[in-house]
């Protein structure tokens, strides 16, 4: 078996947590996995995937048309190397979920997404209804492609020897279906929320967007990423970009707040992995502690404030 992993790339920096958390879920299909690092120019981001463990070679493609994730150029590239490969893998975000069912009808197979678990080379789990089962899928494609949840895999380390080669590899035409025009990047200094160890989110209970800045203040003092369900983000109580949930971002920190939050099936698909969930809720019998770990039962408005005023 031969497997090529599509690298996360970042303004030109490799994203090493979502790369080495695949390369830990790819590692059932065997030792050494070549990494493809797609850029505009530079070469940085390649010598950071070539120190990750389990991987064999680094292939840098660099091109213009490459710098900005645009999503046809990286489809045709993959498509151009996949002849090599019998798997085709990328973190499951939302760059690849652009780019590999591209690459897929290209290739004229199809794609298993948010896989969970490699229980062979044709075989792979994945979470269906909002996380309420687990689908088993066997491929007979010729060559499978697969996005990762990262979030359940634990990352690989540097490797202790020599870096990987990182050989050049030859871009594709570009098929100019499109054109970027700009990005626009949210500067924080909180912890990214998909990788964060805590995470503190709010639901609709919090009540307005004023109130939710206790949600903010909490997680400032504990050095968290902020969170919130879809019902908060819908209320406009706090950004999209800060949304978990199904339809959001999937988290599994080391400890999780629940504040204000129900525990629709939805939320509970992006969180429900999370090692420690504390949950805060004035009703009783809310889903959310069906899952919680600790729970906290009472007005929000007053244990949130002095809970932040005690740490």
């Amino acid at each position: 078996m031969s497997v090529l992993l599509l690298a996360e790339v970042n303004n030109g920096h490799l994203v090493v947590d979502a790369v080495a958390k695949a390369l830990s879920a790819l590692a059932p299909l065997g030792d050494g996995i070549d990494v493809l690092v797609m850029v505009g120019e530079g070469d940085s981001a390649a010598r950071q995937a070539a120190r990750l463990d389990g991987v064999r070679r680094v292939l840098l493609a660099q091109g213009d048309m490459l710098a900005h994730g645009l999503a046809e150029p990286a489809a045709a590239l993959i498509a151009s190397l996949a002849a090599g490969y019998t798997h085709i893998a990328a973190p499951a975000t939302a760059c690849f979920r652009n780019i590999l069912p591209r690459a897929a009808a290209l290739l004229d197979v199809m794609v298993i997404t948010d896989v969970i678990a490699i229980r062979d080379a044709a075989t792979f789990d994945r979470p269906v209804y909002a996380g309420n089962a687990v689908q088993t899928v066997v491929s007979d494609d010729p060559i499978r492609l697969l996005t990762i949840r990262t979030s359940v895999f634990h990352a690989v380390g540097e490797e202790k020897g020599e870096a990987a080669p990182i050989e050049a590899v030859p871009t594709v035409p570009d098929p100019q279906l499109s054109t970027w025009v700009e990005d626009s990047t949210v500067v924080s200094e909180r912890p990214e929320l998909t990788s964060a160890r805590v995470v503190v989110s709010g639901g609709r209970g919090v009540g307005s967007r004023e109130r939710f800045g206790d949600i903010v203040k909490l997680a400032d003092r504990i050095g968290a990423a902020v969170g919130a369900s879809r019902a908060a983000v819908d209320l406009g109580y706090a950004p999209n970009d800060w949304q978990v949930g199904q339809t959001g971002k999937v988290v599994a920190p080391d400890l999780y707040f629940a504040v204000g939050i129900s525990g629709a099936i939805q939320h509970l698909a992006g969180m429900k992995d999370s090692r420690v969930i504390v949950a805060i809720n004035k009703d009783a019998d809310a889903p959310i502690f069906r899952v919680a770990d600790y729970a906290l039962v009472g007005d929000l408005f007053s244990i949130v404030p002095e809970l932040t005023a005690k740490l």
